[in-house]
């Protein structure tokens, strides 16, 4: 009697589909969507050359240094630094103190409100004052290009009239996810002040507190009353 046998073909392995890439973000339909996504900040600060979504770090360098404007990089799109003489002076007086503590101890840098931060590719911040630590700072040394791509310890914003809340809100949740550990929110305004030591988490300071430098400067500590002083001629 014969017989049959019925080869049995092997199993072709499974094939795993490759992960999806991550889409590319939206661009904007409109003007009023691109300054809702930058934080409803006004339009008289919002570049429109070059065409908003194409501008690099180099743009960045090259409004500095050839028309004199500070313009943060923001997906794409330079947006005017707000800033003017009062919230310049409020800074000056927090860059003095800061130094006063740092330097004589020899703990990183103090930097101005025209002292530009690359915190991710493409996405660079103006903070009004920034304390970067040495350890920071690639080996030890200050960086040698106009816009060095790494994130502070302190970030200090001193409001002024253009700046909107979704503005400061981006901004914070930009610092602590390049890795600020510490944020000072100067409101000149109210004379108060919002230490925050995550995006979402702050104490406010009043006029008659000081600002303490926590875990990043241990032992700073800034009065705000000094800083809202009326300085008048003697």
């Amino acid at each position: 009697m014969a017989t049959s046998t019925r080869t049995r073909r092997p199993k072709s392995a499974r094939r795993i589909p490759p992960p999806p890439e991550p889409a590319p973000p939206v661009p904007p339909a409109t003007v009023g969507d691109l300054l809702e996504r930058l934080g409803n900040v006004p339009a008289w600060r919002v570049l429109l050359h070059p065409t908003p979504g194409t501008a690099t770090v180099d743009d960045v360098i090259r409004m500095d240094a050839h028309q004199d404007r500070l313009c943060e990089l923001v997906e794409g799109t330079l947006v005017e630094k707000a800033m003017g003489f009062d919230e310049s002076d409020i800074a000056a007086l927090i860059i003095t103190a800061l130094n006063l503590f740092v330097r004589p101890r020899k703990l990183g840098i103090v930097t101005a409100p025209d002292g530009p931060f690359e915190l991710f590719g493409g996405l660079v911040r103006y903070p009004d004052v920034a304390f970067i630590s040495w350890e920071r700072l690639p080996n030890r040394k200050r960086p040698k290009v106009p816009v060095p791509h790494l994130a502070p310890d302190l970030t200090v914003e001193v409001l002024s009239k253009s700046n909107t809340p979704a503005e400061i809100r981006r901004k914070l949740g930009e610092y602590f996810d390049a890795g600020v550990r510490l944020a000072w929110v100067i409101d000149p305004k109210k004379r108060t002040a919002h230490v925050y030591r995550s995006a979402r988490r702050s104490s406010l300071v009043r006029e008659n507190q000081s600002l303490d430098g926590g875990d990043v400067l241990p032992g700073v500590s800034v009065r705000l009353a000094d800083l809202f002083r009326d300085h008048e001629a003697e």
